[in-house]
């Protein structure tokens, strides 16, 4: 079922509601809403007592984000069920969605679930905030700040709810869209509402609360940086409309969505210096520090750990279990930096690498994001070696687990994390939601289809002035745009595919773009000989235009017979 009435609520608090003055802080406690002789902490109980009550259900629902677009470790991305990657094991749970074996019975519903278990929070919190009383409190010293952080609580919870229905709509489309708790029958028989209903909820929600939210909560009570701003709230509004303009959406390419899609960006944009927001060194995006890089509108903090890096360094690595290795199809997308000729063209059949270097002269990005044979990596002293992705090398084939693609991920694995069986060290890590560099290039997309040309300025900057401001960064310094037709569409895809590789947006732009089969069904890696002689193959991945849309799971479909199944997926 999509929710249910709550007479208990079980919430195990992992947010990162973050003081500055202690960086990070994890918290873990249970709100337990189900009054026994044994637990006395019953509703009124919670919703008198502020840190693990009120403010634990709060920090309840910021956990969700976590728990939902960010899986732990290797399935942190859906990189490997793209053209960006392929998954090292072929066990990996990631794979079902390449291979057949993604269906209603296995149908990935995170999203359905983790959504609605935090939607029903909100709706709860909202209905008895009447119920919130901490007056008894009044002389304690922190008596003031605690109602001066209620005060926001509401509107940050609208936009966590609206940023699930976002969640919703881009994995299923037509969602059930729920304001009020439901009793279990009410929860069994609703229907779905569609796309437009949720698009404009989401709209309106975000233009009623953002004035009420601040930009900043460095002065905030606390400072506790990782909660919802203002200037999130108009993010998930911008990438809302941006993504009910596409194709999957916007079938009938009803331009005005893109126009309103392209103004909401362009807020974002012109606003986004007074907001303290500011574009930054490409390498500082990830690293022990990154939650706190200026270009970050929202992001999840998580707290020091090698996991990550455990499951991502390469084979032959102690520990590395090689997660997921960057194919050639991606490798090919990147330019070079003297006339933004890709890797492909220059290169589009096997290459001696013993005679020439492919990689001299590429993109700035490619270095920061993938580990190629021959680099040095990780970089922490302990472990750093040259790496061998040629048959037979040190991190090769034919050891179990070696990258089947030759290549090895370095964007957002930090390289100085020790991961040996003894005197392992551990960073502090951030999963990107919304970025500032993510805008210009939607902005660019809005703007191109919303008025026909890559050089139109109706909006005050154009397609291609927005996407070169990107390539124009001084660590990145790449030849700039000045396309247009369907050649500025090929190129934008390509950068877009740089920009934003490995921050779990090319699973969903190629699915909105409705270009699945063209990008998702042949991939091409390439195995590399003891000669050094790299060579390319194709993998064909299974791929049917019901993957556009997520399949509701059979046990909510058995559960409530008002659902319907997504297009394709009833067979």
């Amino acid at each position: 079922m999509i929710t249910k009435k709550y007479n208990k609520v079980a919430v195990r608090l992992y947010s990162y509601l973050l003081p500055l003055a202690s960086c990070l802080i994890l918290f873990s406690s249970c709100v337990d809403l189900n009054y026994t002789e044994e637990n006395s902490r019953d509703e009124k109980w919670t919703f008198t007592y502020f840190n693990e009550g009120i403010k634990g259900l709060v920090s309840g629902v910021y956990a969700q984000v976590y728990n939902n677009e960010f899986e732990s470790n290797s399935a942190y991305f859906l990189a490997s069920a793209t053209d960006e990657a392929q998954y090292a094991l072929e066990t990996g749970a990631v794979n079902s969605y390449v291979n057949g074996g993604w269906s209603p019975a296995n149908p990935f519903n995170r999203a359905w679930t983790q959504s609605y278990t935090a939607i029903a929070d909100v709706n709860m919190y909202l209905e008895k905030i009447d119920q919130t009383d901490i007056s008894e409190w009044e002389y304690n010293s922190a008596y003031q700040d605690w109602k001066d952080q209620m005060e926001k609580f509401p509107y940050e919870l609208r936009f966590l709810r609206a940023y699930f229905y976002f969640q919703l709509f881009r994995a299923y489309g037509d969602v059930p869209l729920v304001t009020t708790t439901l009793t279990n029958a009410q929860a069994n028989n609703v229907k779905r509402a569609p796309a437009a209903d949720i698009v404009k909820f989401i709209v309106e929600e975000c233009d009623a609360i953002a004035p009420y939210l601040p930009v900043s909560y460095n002065t905030e009570i606390g400072a506790e940086v990782g909660r919802a701003t203002r200037e999130a709230v108009f993010a998930l509004k911008a990438r809302t409309l941006l993504y009910f303009a596409s194709p999957l959406h916007n079938p009938d390419n009803d331009k005005s969505r893109w126009a309103k899609a392209a103004e909401a960006c362009k807020y974002i944009l012109d606003n986004a210096a007074s907001w303290g927001l500011s574009l930054s060194a490409y390498g500082s995006l990830w690293g022990h520090d990154a939650f706190f890089n200026p270009e970050m509108i929202f992001a999840i903090g998580r707290g020091e750990s090698n996991d990550f890096e455990k499951a991502n360094y390469p084979v032959g690595v102690e520990n590395g279990s090689s997660g997921n290795c960057p194919t050639q199809s991606f490798v090919d997308q990147y330019e070079y930096q003297d006339n933004g000729e890709t890797f492909g063209e220059r290169y589009p059949n096997n290459i001696d690498l013993s005679t020439v270097d492919p990689y001299e002269g590429l993109d700035p990005r490619f270095a920061l994001t993938v580990v190629k044979n021959g680099d040095s990596w990780p970089s922490n002293g302990a472990q750093s070696k040259v790496i061998e992705t040629f048959t037979g090398g040190f991190n090769g084939a034919p050891k179990y687990g070696a990258t089947p693609t030759s290549y090895y991920l370095k964007k957002f694995v930090d390289g100085s994390c020790v991961t040996t069986a003894d005197n392992q060290t551990t960073r502090r890590h951030t999963c990107i939601v919304f970025r500032l560099g993510e805008f210009y290039l939607d902005y660019a997309e809005a703007v191109f289809n919303a008025t026909g040309s890559a050089n139109d300025n109706t909006y005050g900057m154009t397609a291609n002035e927005a996407i070169n401001v990107l390539r124009n960064r001084a660590d990145i310094q790449m030849p700039e745009f000045t396309e247009d037709g369907a050649a500025w569409v090929k190129r934008y895809e390509r950068e877009r595919l740089v920009e934003l590789a490995f921050e779990n947006h090319r699973f969903w732009d190629v699915r909105r773009w409705k270009k699945g089969k063209q990008y998702f069904e042949n991939i091409q890696v390439a195995t590399i000989s003891p000669s050094l002689m790299l060579t390319r193959s194709t993998i064909t991945r299974k791929w049917d235009d019901k993957y556009y849309l997520y399949p509701i799971a059979q046990t909510e479909l058995r559960t409530n017979s008002n659902l319907t199944q997504n297009p394709g997926w009833a067979n």
